[in-house]
């Protein structure tokens, strides 16, 4: 089976052709980033306009890479949500017309489930079951996997997610969106021990995350500080330390109620270098392993939503003709395989 994935949740263009027996035959993606930059973060109408002028020239150009026709297409797949409901209902309203004119089936996919699948996409994949922790600009989620569509959500944010701590916390700082990469790029430079960051909710029994707070004490610590580039490194650092040690607790603490020794990092946040060391010296430590996308997996993208999409309309899922962009979808209400 050979699918057409098409991703437009929020601020990226993501369009790929995945096989089953031929693995990711193409994938294309195109940023908003600086469209946004100006107003220092996503504006809905703007993103969903943008969707409107890329998605089939990029739906094209996926299709050539891929050297294939509508005739080699066995079904459409589509981010439905969650996500920014005008940026969906560009994939979905493209995605659904485009299926029924080549008379294939089609799929909408959920957008946590692409990324928690995203590891699939690599050469060494987990095996089931496994722990999945997701985090993006909009999610923080702690996920026990037993199968596709079998997923328990053992805890998630309560408040700011952990990317979205991070962007905000980067604007505190002046740094230019996008925030998160540029602190912890900035963060390289820091020096420890200048400054100590609370772990919040490690205190307390229990899974969730709250980022908000951390975000507020950056702020406070921002403004007292002196604005000197060796200081922002610095508080760069302090709270890059702080969100990394939290998840890294929290993720010890799921793999100890879960017992599983495989876990899984996917979103956005996946891709900080100091997350990855510190969760693969805590996985080689309890005997277990660590899996994640390559980076540019991490970010939204077409390949996980074509990769999940096969995989459900391998197992019979279809949409009828109804359009719907779902900005709220829980992962737990998924139907399993």
């Amino acid at each position: 089976m050979r699918v057409l994935g098409i991703e437009t949740s929020c601020d990226e263009t993501g369009i790929a052709v995945y096989d089953d027996e031929l693995g990711l035959l193409s994938h294309t993606l195109y940023s908003q980033v600086k469209l946004h930059a100006d107003y220092g973060g996503v504006v809905p109408e703007l993103a969903s306009r943008d969707h409107v002028r890329k998605v089939v020239p990029l739906i094209k150009q996926a299709l050539a890479d891929a050297n294939s026709t509508m005739d080699d297409i066995d079904g459409v797949a589509y981010t439905t949500g969650p996500g920014l409901v005008g940026a969906l209902l560009v994939g979905a309203c493209v995605g659904r017309s485009l299926a029924y004119s080549w008379d294939k089936p089609a799929v909408g996919v959920h957008h946590m489930e692409g990324h928690l699948l995203a590891p699939m996409l690599e050469d060494n994949v987990p095996e089931y079951p496994f722990l999945a922790l997701l985090v993006s600009g909009g999610h923080t989620m702690m996920v026990a996997v037993e199968g596709i569509g079998q997923y328990e959500v053992l805890g998630e944010s309560v408040d700011d997610a952990a990317g979205e701590a991070f962007d905000k916390t980067a604007k505190l700082m002046g740094l230019d969106y996008p925030g998160g990469p540029r602190l912890a790029k900035l963060a390289e430079k820091g020096e420890t021990g200048h400054y100590r960051f609370p772990r919040p909710m490690t205190d307390k029994p229990g899974l969730n995350f709250s980022f908000s707070g951390l975000k507020t004490f950056a702020a406070n610590t921002i403004a007292k500080e002196p604005d000197d580039e060796q200081t922002r490194a610095n508080i760069a650092l302090a709270f890059e330390e702080a969100v990394v040690d939290t998840l890294s607790i929290k993720c010890r603490r799921a793999l100890k109620q879960t017992d599983y020794t495989r876990l899984v990092i996917a979103g956005g946040v996946s891709a900080n270098s100091r997350l990855r060391t510190s969760l693969a010296e805590m996985m080689k430590n309890l005997g277990g392993e660590v899996f994640y996308p390559r980076g540019e997996f991490c970010t939204d993208n077409g390949a996980m939503i074509a990769y999940a999409g096969l995989q459900r309309l391998k197992a019979g899922h279809t949409e009828d003709l109804g359009v719907k962009g779902m900005p709220r979808w829980p992962l737990d209400s998924l139907p399993p395989l």
